[in-house]
């Protein structure tokens, strides 16, 4: 079904394919992803409706799980709606400016999404390694300017990332095959040279991805040698288990998104819609298990999102 008369060389459009290949199975893959985007938006607005709610959970670990929550309701809503619009409606056109005002928001959430994943990792480690100081270290001012740092870096970051796409010059043929603008796939779509591209989005993997990890890898570390230091095992297993739930969340998005920036550059021989799949996978799997890793994870949390789930 044809809404728009769009062609490919309207030159102030982009158009998305979706996912090629797989164009017959588009309504089987939109019920998949909305079931996944619905489920993510109401855990994660549940958490951020239960912890505003209850002063009990006024506390720094329950401000990063809201930063956590609003991150993925961004990552999700930034991509999810446009695919699902391609699925349903076979609205595949999208605006230049509209194409890298996605590009700039889906990297820039993804970005301060990393940025809270080392803030949590620095919160596990004063809470285990210095448990004494943890209430003046990690204030929740602490925390709230800590999330304005990450916010401001994402944006420093990745707000050269439309302006270098904005001054390539593209083809007549302006198809995107994916359902979303990422900025390597907005790039390949360019006649000109695009090194700059490729290797500013390297240095971003770099210095985001890299930095992070590394952060986080030296925080467990730390964490790991003063556990082990502690003679009582069961000592050991409380203070791990604290971690459990962190360490699933970043398991789970780090993998991802290494998997999805890795093989836009080297893997040539990965079928493209399998990557697509993966690419959209990454945006609405995460926002949709985090609430309920935290939400199974913590006691406190969990007995108060009862309560409210029993009462509606």
């Amino acid at each position: 079904m044809a809404v728009f008369n769009l062609t490919p060389s309207d030159p102030s459009m982009f158009i998305l394919m979706g996912i090629p290949g797989l164009e017959a199975a588009h309504l089987w893959i939109s019920i998949l992803f909305s079931m996944f985007y619905i489920i993510g938006l109401m855990g994660n607005f549940m958490i951020l409706f239960v912890v505003g709610k209850e002063q009990t959970l006024h506390k720094p670990m329950y401000l990063l799980l809201c930063m956590l929550a609003v991150t993925d309701i961004g990552m999700s809503t930034s991509a999810m709606p446009k695919a699902l619009c391609i699925f349903w409606f076979n609205l595949k056109g999208i605006t230049v400016g509209g194409c890298l005002t996605q590009t700039f928001f889906l990297h820039t959430v993804y970005t301060m999404h990393s940025a809270v994943l080392v803030t949590m990792a620095f919160d596990r480690y004063v809470a285990i390694c210095n448990p004494l100081r943890y209430a003046t270290i990690l204030t929740n001012t602490c925390i709230a300017n800590l999330g304005l740092v990450g916010l401001i870096r994402a944006v420093l970051f990745i707000l050269p990332m439309p302006l270098l796409l904005s001054r390539l010059p593209f083809c007549a043929n302006r198809i995107i095959a994916h359902t979303y603008c990422d900025h390597m796939a907005v790039a390949k779509t360019s006649c000109g040279d695009i090194t700059v591209n490729r290797m500013y989005g390297l240095v971003i993997v770099f210095l985001v991805i890299g930095l992070d990890l590394a952060l986080i890898v030296l925080s467990y570390g730390l964490i790991i040698r003063a556990v082990l230091r502690i003679s009582s095992k069961k000592a050991h297993q409380k203070a791990l288990n604290t971690c459990t739930a962190h360490i699933c969340v970043m398991l789970i998005s780090y993998t991802s998104v290494l998997f999805t920036t890795l093989t836009h550059r080297f893997g040539q021989g990965i079928a493209l819609h399998v990557h697509i799949i993966l690419a959209n996978l990454y945006f609405i799997v995460p926002p949709m298990l985090n609430p309920i890793i935290y939400g199974l994870k913590n006691k406190e949390l969990r007995d108060k999102m009862g309560k409210y789930t029993c009462r509606i």
